[in-house]
């Protein structure tokens, strides 16, 4: 089934005789039984408004539909949403409501914040069939905020999106990168750490092997200023290299972004959220073919052996594993039994027969 507006979308949800698969470009690796139910047919910006920082888009909207028209302006989405196909070897196009749905958010979410920090509305049709509407087409209209932050990350569980709205921001002038090398886990957390506590605003911060990376955006003037600065505040760390090319500072976030280094190696493939400071050991502990840091270490990307339960090895640190590419676990950590039953009460609200990517939650 392929809906081309709200109406069709409702027809077909409403008279659904069983589960429905819910797809927009299919690149995110999400699977589960059911007839598929694609948002692709329902395509297109809707409303783009420069001046006001807002742009309104149908769900199936290819993402480098909208990434381009901000870019003629001059402006950009501000949570920088990685690109999967590489890591799990899928193919098609990836879609503005995918990009909520699974509320992705790259590298700068240190410094903008994830997608649903962006999202100002959506429009969607629940388990009923009903179209419902929350939020706004501008900052100030905050009415049904919160509901628009709910179904960020919800993975059409709760309903299927027909139109999402953002604010976004202005692009920068140009980038640099501070690298640090020869740096063990821990020392590049805490190298992390200075750089994000510090007042220089830097918008990246990750750590591969060993090199440490600390990106810095803005005015040409600016940047300089704030890259001087910052290797002198890391200078105690070793060796300090400055990468001042816009292009491959470019194509350098965009590898830590994409998952790059796993793209071409066999093994499960995890995504944990964890206390920076936490990260190291968890690391050491993990048994990892090769790990990626993020977010100044407060998410991490472990390579492991096919088949094997992560969530087992992370000990008593507190955090998130989520089974990215692989079988055999639960894509999701399993909920507390307090907020799982929180969870389960939400989604029978949304969807009470259970049809819209059913199991996906666990």
């Amino acid at each position: 089934m392929k809906p081309v507006d709200e109406k069709e979308l409702s027809e077909a949800i409403a008279g659904a005789e069983g589960p429905l698969r819910i797809v927009g470009g299919g690149t995110r690796g999400v699977d589960c039984a059911g007839d598929v139910l694609s948002t692709a047919g329902m395509a297109g910006i809707t409303l783009y408004d420069p001046g006001a920082l807002t742009l309104v888009a149908k769900a199936g909207t290819p993402l480098a539909e909208v990434e381009a028209a901000l870019a003629a302006e001059g402006q950009r989405l501000p949570f920088e949403p990685m690109d999967h196909r590489g890591l799990l070897g899928t193919d098609g196009v990836p879609t503005i409501g995918g990009v909520v749905a699974a509320n992705i958010s790259g590298p700068r979410r240190v410094q903008a914040g994830a997608c649903r920090d962006s999202l100002i509305g959506v429009r969607f049709v629940d388990g009923r069939g009903e179209v419902l509407k929350s939020g706004g087409r501008v900052m100030k209209n905050v009415t049904g905020y919160d509901l628009v932050k709910l179904l960020a990350g919800s993975y059409g569980t709760l309903g299927v999106l027909t139109e999402v709205s953002f604010k976004v921001l202005p692009d920068v002038e140009t980038a640099a990168c501070v690298v640090l090398h020869g740096l063990d886990d821990g020392q590049a957390v805490a190298a992390m750490a200075r750089a994000l506590g510090s007042p220089y605003e830097v918008t990246g911060a990750a750590h591969d092997g060993g090199r440490t990376m600390l990106r810095i955006e803005g005015f040409a003037e600016s940047v300089a200023y704030r890259v001087g600065r910052l290797r002198d505040l890391l200078g105690g760390f070793g060796e300090v290299e400055v990468l001042d090319d816009p292009v491959q500072v470019s194509a350098m976030w965009r590898e830590v972004r994409d998952v790059a280094p796993f793209h071409s190696r066999e093994g499960d493939v995890w995504r944990i959220s964890v206390k920076p400071s936490d990260a190291p050991d968890m690391v050491a502990g993990m048994g990892a073919e090769a790990v990626v840091y993020d977010w100044g270490g407060g998410l991490v990307w472990a390579l492991m052996a096919k088949g094997t339960d992560l969530r087992a090895r992370m000990g008593d640190v507190r955090g998130h594993a989520t089974l990215v590419r692989g079988n055999g676990f639960a894509r999701f950590h399993p909920e507390p039994a307090g907020l799982a039953k929180i969870s389960a009460g939400i989604r029978a609200q949304f969807d009470p027969r259970g049809i819209l990517n059913a199991g996906v939650m666990g």
